[in-house]
């Protein structure tokens, strides 16, 4: 079934799909209903236009089938069709021609409707596969790892970060000065909470000039930036504005709820700012909890990185989310991966959610690597000696497993250490 043409420039999709009928009769259909768009023939479609424009069927894997359809259809019972319900990887091959470089379109192309159809009681993209000149018809990142690292002055090792919540209620001024005793503590970043972007009892614009002015302080007495991730998430005027103010301000970098604000509003901020983009996936999981529904993070992150982003969220190993440590890892390996061979486009992978020193060796295991960003929020913030021997825990523990020995071990001669795997163990 290779119907890949010589003369037309295609990128590739896989999906799992479940269904009651043949899975090569509903790869076909998946073809036709995003490119050529219908079930028959229409007006004017001649055999040289289908052959330019619809969308092939490359590959069909058949998988062991389900005892029960994942997902309710209405479509199907309307016309008393029950199982077996036959489970296939299908990859098919789009016409770069159909999209160019639009990537809502690109989006609704490769999932849209799909996730509709009659013929279906499972959809999942997994993922997406571009050829390289189409990749560089899109944005890039901007600083991605090699630049996080160069702001930072981190130029090797892990980047340890936090999270500050002032949407709890602190107000402007306690915020700037909980941000300067996390810079006194040594954090390399520092990110605001996704639901806290322009609070009535903290106004982004005030908490900006506030929190860089001891930023900046800092910076001039240490010789060292701590990089800011203000969360800028509004509509497209507001966060260009936002995003001046930080600039002029001396900021480095803005952070966006990505799905709440959209692929198109996404690129423009990426288009109108040179500030690291730091995307949080908050709503994810409504996309990939069920596996035989939505997509998962490859094809997420392929689009996402398209839009230019220099961070990705991956969740955190151990951690409080539902997803489980192979989830966790295969994303931050897609992230660490450039998406076509010879382009430099790797974000980094930003580990959150219950991460602490105790959850140090599992990722570094895992990962095999420190381009990588550790936010820890109550593992830091949390210490029972303060912020600063919470980021000393999380640092002593990357020395640790960078020297090959146990936090245990090391712990003999690190106070710090000692302190979190006895207070934070017990609640592990």
């Amino acid at each position: 079934m290779n119907a890949t043409h010589a003369h037309t420039e295609r990128f590739e999709a896989d999906y799992l799909i479940e269904t009651p009928f043949d899975p090569a009769q509903v790869a076909e259909i998946m073809a036709g209903e995003q490119s050529s768009g219908t079930f028959v023939r229409v007006a004017n479609e001649t055999d040289a236009l289908r052959e330019r424009s619809r969308a092939q069927v490359i590959h069909i894997a058949e998988l062991e089938p389900a005892s029960r359809p994942s997902l309710s259809n209405a479509f199907l019972t309307r016309k008393g069709v029950t199982g077996p319900w036959r489970r296939a990887i299908v990859t098919l091959s789009f016409p770069v021609s159909n999209v160019g470089a639009n990537l809502p379109t690109l989006a609704a192309t490769v999932s849209g409707n799909l996730y509709d159809l009659g013929e279906v009681t499972g959809m999942r993209l997994l993922t997406l596969r571009l050829p390289a000149a189409y990749r560089q018809r899109f944005d890039m990142p901007v600083h991605g790892v090699r630049g996080t690292r160069a702001i930072t002055g981190v130029a090797r090792g892990a980047m340890i970060g936090t999270i500050i919540k002032p949407n709890v209620g602190m107000g402007t001024e306690e915020t700037a000065l909980l941000v300067r005793g996390l810079c006194e503590a040594g954090v390399d970043f520092i990110k605001d909470d996704e639901v806290c972007a322009n609070p009535e009892h903290a106004p982004l614009d005030a908490r900006v000039r506030a929190v860089m002015k001891e930023v900046r302080a800092y910076r001039d007495r240490a010789g060292r930036h701590v990089m800011v991730a203000f969360n800028i998430t509004d509509d497209l005027d507001a966060m260009r504005r936002h995003a001046e103010l930080i600039e002029a301000e001396e900021g480095s970098c803005v952070m966006a709820s990505i799905n709440w604000c959209g692929f198109s509003a996404i690129q423009a901020l990426r288009r109108s700012t040179g500030l690291v983009l730091h995307a949080h996936r908050n709503g994810y999981g409504m996309m990939s909890r069920d596996e035989s529904l939505g997509m998962s993070f490859q094809a997420y992150q392929t689009l996402w990185r398209l839009a230019g982003v220099d961070h990705m969220h991956v969740h955190g190993l151990q951690g409080k989310f539902a997803q489980t440590d192979q989830e966790v890892i295969e994303s931050a390996q897609a992230c660490a991966t450039p998406l076509t061979a010879d382009i430099e486009d790797r974000v980094l992978p930003a580990f959150s959610s219950g991460q602490w020193a105790g959850t140090v060796p599992a990722t570094f295991a895992a990962t095999q690597s420190d381009d990588l960003l550790f936010m820890s929020g109550g593992g830091i913030l949390a210490h029972p000696d303060g912020p600063q021997a919470g980021v000393l825990s999380v640092r002593q523990a990357w020395q640790a497993v960078t020297d090959g020995v146990t936090l245990e071990q090391f712990a003999k001669d690190a106070p710090e250490l000692r302190t979190a795997l006895a207070f934070f163990g017990g609640r592990a």
